[in-house]
């Protein structure tokens, strides 16, 4: 067995490269687990840094300065903050609001249509089953909306905190942008001289997770504004927080287009009944969702490393389940950089080692 062990261990770590590869990812991947909560706002603003990177590298392409272009960049931030504080969120938040208000009408007119369905469809559909349904119903979406108005009772506390992430977390990304330079080659410094394993893993991780990045803000904006003028133009009840539903699923491959669509259908159906409004607005949303995923998708990430569904899945999975919603958000760059290392690691029998 330790003649195994020994073996593994001259095959995968025969040279500083490995190890020295090996012990950073376990650092950073044990700092997250550990001081992922206190580490967020620095999180946060790494990705709005990567996001405005490439506005930065746009506004110096025009002969900006360096520092005008990070300021530029960093106040339109501020101004996008100000815009969702002022405008989106109040107005999603009054939208969730009256949605609650509105469940136990939802749960009454939901139960008039389920009373039907035995009659409609007999031999599928049992008064029994109607009646279980009905009252998982009612303790589900009553759950709901104790469950919404709690968390946002429970959520109070934690304003001040959230107000000094808002001051904070610009400033970081202002720093970050400015001293970028200054902070590569300060971490550099800090590994060994040579290092072309971590060179070409960082060279592909930084290409791919900027793109993968500025590519889903992109996407989440476009298919947000999409939504919402499709639902806003057939008068659609919670216009706003739907087309944000829709914009943030697509974080989630495959499921989060899905999930979505539920509640869409049901809004529209309890607010139409089955019609000719119901059917064109789900067409139209649907378009939009095939759009997305067959012209928005291949042009925004036309450079992403191709990865298989089930490897997708399992990376949401997990790292959705470690991280949550930042989580989710990674899943795919993540996986890629675990394919990346994987497959640029080191192997004694490719280059003639001991095995």
């Amino acid at each position: 067995m330790l003649n195994v062990l020994k073996k593994w261990y001259e095959r995968y770590f025969h040279d500083e490269q490995t190890v020295v590869l090996f012990l950073l990812l376990l650092v950073l991947g044990m700092a997250v687990i550990f001081f992922g909560s206190i580490l967020a706002p620095v999180i946060a603003a790494l990705v709005l840094a990567f996001l405005l990177q490439g506005v930065v590298v746009q506004l110096e392409r025009f002969k900006s300065p360096h520092l005008l272009a990070v300021s530029l960049s960093s106040a339109f931030l501020v101004f996008l903050l100000i815009v969702g504080l002022i405008i989106i969120m109040p107005l999603a938040l009054d939208q969730l609001t009256n949605l609650v208000q509105e469940l136990p009408r939802f749960i009454t007119v939901l139960q008039e249509k389920l009373v039907l369905l035995p009659e409609i469809y007999p031999a599928l559909i049992s008064a029994a089953q109607v009646q279980e349904w009905t009252e998982l119903l009612n303790r589900e979406l009553g759950g709901l909306g104790q469950s919404v108005l709690s968390f946002s009772v429970s959520k109070i506390p934690n304003l001040f905190g959230f107000m000094v992430y808002l001051v904070l977390v610009p400033i970081l990304v202002f720093f970050f942008l400015k001293d970028r330079v200054v902070l590569l080659s300060w971490f550099a410094d800090k590994l060994p001289a040579d290092r072309p394993l971590l060179s070409g893993i960082w060279a592909e991780m930084n290409t791919q997770m900027a793109n993968y990045v500025r590519g889903k803000a992109i996407e989440i904006f476009i298919i947000s504004l999409a939504s919402y003028s499709v639902f806003a133009g057939f008068g659609l009840n919670y216009a706003a927080l739907l087309a944000i539903l829709v914009g943030l699923s697509v974080v989630v491959p495959y499921i989060g287009a899905f999930l979505v669509t539920l509640p869409v259908l049901l809004v529209a159906l309890l607010q139409w009944g089955w019609g000719g409004e119901l059917m064109w607005l789900m067409t139209a949303y649907l378009i939009i969702q095939g759009l997305d995923g067959n012209v928005l998708v291949p042009w925004l990430f036309s450079e992403a490393v191709n990865l298989h569904p089930v490897a997708i899945l399992l990376a949401i999975l997990f790292f959705g389940g470690l991280w949550g919603l930042w989580g989710v958000f990674f899943a795919i760059p993540l996986a890629t950089l675990i394919k990346a290392v994987l497959n640029a690691w080191p192997d004694s029998l490719q280059s003639g080692g001991v095995l």
